[in-house]
């Protein structure tokens, strides 16, 4: 190992021992992903994302390419929450094919284009139905488009496996 990823362990662990575990998700195979949500910064559960995920030593890694609203012949819908509840039941199914389950993502990053607030109310029902309690962490980023004009939300999910 070298010795940037032991730091990153390490920094992982304490991390861990500072920060105050809200939700602790079993995996089967006795794999944990510890969610971390410290009482001293604000509380991003009811906007459907977990400050923090700590994997359990061990674990490989999966990293989902990101997932837009086309359904199955690549079609895209004019609407936001329609691409946004494809996008991912698209997920999903690529969960699915790792053998992996949602309560497994550690990290989803999500695009959307033009994001105002009125689009936070689509995304974190979606993520919240998705995900139930184990909310992986999160980060939104606004972009002006993506790879196909007609797309306005992508995710990418990254997995902790066996």
């Amino acid at each position: 190992m070298s010795h940037a990823a032991k730091h990153l362990l390490f920094g992982g662990l304490i991390i861990m021992t500072i920060g105050v575990p809200t939700t602790t998700t079993a995996n089967e195979h006795n794999l944990k992903l510890s969610i971390v949500n410290p009482k001293t910064l604000y509380d991003p559960t009811p906007n459907g994302y977990s400050t923090a995920v700590v994997t359990p030593p061990g674990a490989r890694v999966a990293y989902i390419s990101g997932q837009g609203g086309q359904d199955g012949t690549g079609a895209l819908s004019p609407d936001f929450s329609v691409q946004v509840k494809q996008a991912y039941a698209n997920l999903r199914t690529a969960l699915d094919a790792l053998g992996a389950r949602p309560d497994q993502v550690a990290k989803l990053t999500i695009f959307v284009v033009d994001h105002d607030m009125s689009k936070l109310g689509v995304l974190t029902e979606n993520v919240k139905e998705m995900f139930g309690t184990a909310l992986p962490a999160q980060t939104l980023v606004p972009v002006p488009k993506l790879a196909i004009d007609p797309m306005l939300f992508e995710v990418e999910a990254i997995v902790v496996m066996q």
